[in-house]
């Protein structure tokens, strides 16, 4: 048995990747040739039937992903995070339904793939790890069990013991622990074991609904290194939603922040963090400690989000916003295109840069 790689090193088990590597290359020369993005999400809405009509969580998103790419996805809860995730991974269920826009993946519309045509890309090109995931596991059921059982719903028949003990060792769990039970292992096995299971096929995509949420601080930490070491031997694309901006800004490429059900901005996330333009964006940030420079106080954003089943006319954050202009209550803003950054709000209108 090869050694456990050390998570705050960023070590992995070489010997462990490698059929990783090898399972992808295999995939990709067997799938249709695809030069674009690996993901692209146009116009995608999502809507939540309620006794006072329909909610609307999601609300013409649209962006793209790159092979490789890590994608954070910050803002308050109910902002539309999560459902988003479900959208693109098309598990949404009653009340919440689809009604407009398209997930490209790979080339490939998922909204309107039939369960079938779903499930074949699930787990084996497409993993998502959800929010409080480490309690998800069976509990009378063992750790190993459980991955024989993904990977035989996937014709994977031979070698499932080494190919379990493979992703064990990659997340950093000592592979004896595929005869646990999920209670004999603590929150971050736990959640590290979901990981794992999640890896199984080398998927091309994973996306994270707060993998961290119930870990304490050092457990966090270890974990996010771990997971981009992953992602740089593996190659996989990561979806990264959280309400915590620290881990976004050390780990994160570009940065999606969510308000309403829409983007509000999308950039870089150091350009982001940097010079928000946003006055959302803004007040995360402030609302968020740094260890950096001198000592200031920490402000929150006043009000609430809206209720998205009753949507203002205007911009969604007018109300809450320091810097409203009277038109930002009677026009609703575009996503306007500036420098590298888009950005909806009015203040930037026209700065956007036209083609």
């Amino acid at each position: 048995m090869s050694p456990r790689p050390d998570p705050a090193a960023g070590g992995g088990s070489a010997r462990a990747a490698a059929p990783g590597r090898a399972a992808a290359t295999a995939r990709a020369a067997a799938a249709p040739a695809h030069d674009g993005p690996l993901l692209d999400v146009r116009g995608l809405t999502v809507e939540y039937a309620t006794a006072r009509g329909s909610a609307l969580a999601v609300d013409r998103v649209g962006f793209t992903l790159d092979r490789g790419e890590f994608l954070g996805i910050v803002g308050e809860s109910g902002c539309g995070k999560s459902t988003l995730l479900f959208g693109i991974a098309q598990l949404l269920s009653p009340p919440a339904s689809t009604t407009a826009g398209s997930v490209l993946f790979k080339g490939r519309d998922l909204v309107g793939m039939t369960d079938r045509q779903l499930a074949d890309v699930r787990w084996s090109e497409l993993s998502v790890v959800m929010q409080s995931a480490m309690n998800a596991l069976n509990p009378v059921t063992t750790i190993g069990a459980q991955f024989r059982d993904v990977l035989r719903a996937h014709s994977f028949d031979t070698d499932i013991g080494t190919r379990s003990r493979e992703v064990m060792e990659l997340v950093g769990v000592d592979p004896v622990h595929l005869d646990s039970y999920p209670h004999q292992l603590s929150g971050g096995m736990r959640q590290r074991a979901m990981i794992a299971m999640a890896l199984l096929f080398t998927p091309d995509l994973v996306i994270m609904d707060e993998p961290t949420s119930a870990l304490d601080v050092v457990a966090q930490r270890s974990l996010m290194v771990q997971i981009k070491q992953l992602q740089r031997e593996l190659g996989f694309a990561i979806i990264f939603v959280t309400h915590d901006m620290s881990l976004v800004s050390h780990f994160s490429d570009r940065l999606i922040v969510m308000y309403g059900g829409q983007i509000a901005e999308l950039g870089a996330t150091r350009t982001v963090f940097d010079t928000p333009r946003h006055p959302y964006s803004k007040g995360l940030l402030d609302a968020f400690p740094s260890i950096h420079g001198p000592r200031v106080p920490l402000l929150g954003i006043p009000g609430s989000p809206p209720d998205l089943a009753d949507l203002p006319t205007g911009c969604r954050f007018a109300a809450r916003c320091p810097q409203a202009m009277p038109s930002c209550a009677a026009t609703a803003p575009e996503l306007y295109q500036v420098e590298q950054v888009r950005v909806r709000c009015l203040l930037h209108a026209h700065e956007e840069v036209t083609a």
